[in-house]
């Protein structure tokens, strides 16, 4: 059977862990791709907040399989976090909680390595979450990392001491200034360890072969968003994995050729955390109000995100990049009360206009060109069915979906699991 993917298709935060909650009753099993617990899926329900930084957003239906992919950094301490809250719920998660045996494991030092990094860099930051998750990918790819299989083999200490060792000679090397406990980090870690071996451990790719053999139904999830991919995105502020549809292939082992549905989750407008650049961002009373409607604060950091306008060039070129069939808009609520909605359509590049994303959309650079529609006043979180919607929310609609070229089946009119109307 074939695998669907759903993704983000702006700078994150677009609200794919409420989607893949809404989504699991049709999956058995639900697979996280990339990332690490920089990301911050929110999911509501029953009046109940939850957020979710490493473990699959199925994790509450008891149908449903959560695998955790070898294309994910684990941090065992958060990730033990996000198991005591889970029992709180009383979740039987250790039948239905599988890791991979190639996901790799963030450490203390890897942390401690972030934070100085960032630290050494001054103005140039890039907005990390200081959560270890660009060092980690770096001993990755470095072929330096400690895996999760590796907890199973008897000299796993001896590889941590020897990285560890190596990681406190390159945060020397940086000179700078953060305050630590290592000894008090490391405590918190190897307690967390042993917890993380309570659960269970697979060779992920044959589970998911064998799963797909057998007619299972699986929804591979991704984290962050398009524009943050460390190929595509907006470089050198991206995460340190593939946020796009390929991402799937090599964050799981599922081949190319079984990848069927593309579900990509855009907002309404566009927000972004952290620096790099953001053509549509806006500083006056309508980004303002977007904020604070949208309660735009990350879910992880709980740092306030930027706003601005949809930006259609920056969507199309992630619906291509990641081969996009089916669209899903989020916080479409947010934008009642607008008396004008704006849609950057192109940029004014070098003295032209371009329907494209160019190599460099700094401020300097590109100006963004927009198309105005008429807004609606119209309160859209009680609303249930599309035929309820104001003509101004469906002509916005309408406009997209003709120049996306692709269909917008869920509209999404609040937090809650059933503020997910499907067209």
């Amino acid at each position: 059977m074939a695998v669907d993917l759903l993704l983000g298709l702006q700078w994150g935060d677009e609200g794919k862990g409420k989607i893949v909650d809404v989504l699991t009753k049709n999956y058995d099993v639900i697979a996280r791709f990339q990332g690490g617990p920089n990301a911050g899926h929110t999911l509501e329900f029953d009046g109940i907040k939850h957020v979710l930084h490493t473990i699959p957003s199925g994790i509450f239906h008891d149908n449903a399989i959560n695998l955790v992919g070898n294309g994910v950094v684990i941090d065992p301490v958060i990730f033990k976090k996000e198991l005591d809250n889970l029992a709180k719920f009383d979740l039987d998660y250790k039948s239905k909680l599988l890791i991979s045996r190639k996901a790799h494991l963030i450490l203390p030092t890897h942390r401690l390595l972030d934070a100085a990094s960032e630290a050494s860099k001054g103005k140039a930051k890039i907005g990390s979450t200081l959560k270890g998750i660009g060092p980690t990918y770096m001993d990755k790819t470095g072929r330096n990392g400690i895996r999760v299989g590796d907890l199973e083999m008897d000299n796993w200490e001896e590889k941590y001491r020897a990285l560890a060792n190596k990681h406190q000679a390159m945060i020397d090397f940086y000179k700078a200034e953060i305050e630590f406990d290592l000894a008090e980090m490391e405590a918190q870690f190897f307690e967390a360890i042993e917890v993380l071996k309570e659960l269970t451990f697979i060779d992920s790719e044959e589970y998911l072969f064998q799963a797909q053999k057998e007619g299972k139904s699986i929804l591979a999830e991704g984290a962050q968003g398009s524009l943050l991919d460390i190929d595509f995105g907006t470089y050198p502020y991206v995460t340190s994995s593939n946020t796009t549809a390929a991402g799937a292939c090599t964050g799981l082992g599922v081949a190319p050729s079984r990848i069927k549905e593309v579900f990509g989750i855009f907002k309404a407008y566009t927000t972004r955390v952290g620096s790099g650049p953001f053509p549509t961002e806006l500083f006056d009373s309508y980004g303002e109000t977007m904020g604070r409607v949208g309660r735009e604060f990350g879910a992880t950091t709980g740092r306030p995100r930027r706003c601005g306008w949809l930006d259609l060039v920056a969507l199309k070129y992630a619906v291509q990049v990641n081969g996009v069939t089916q669209l899903m808009m989020m916080k479409g609520d947010v934008l009642s009360g607008f008396d004008k909605l704006k849609i950057c359509t192109a940029y004014k590049y070098k003295g032209e206009d371009i329907a494209h994303l160019p190599y460099n959309i700094e401020r300097e650079n590109v100006q963004p060109v927009y198309t105005e529609l008429k807004g609606w006043k119209e309160d859209l979180t009680t609303m249930r069915d599309p035929s309820e919607f104001p003509q101004e929310l469906n002509d916005y609609i309408d406009f997209l979906e003709k120049e996306l070229e692709v269909p917008i089946k869920i509209v999404s009119v609040g937090p809650d699991r059933t503020q997910t109307i499907h067209r």
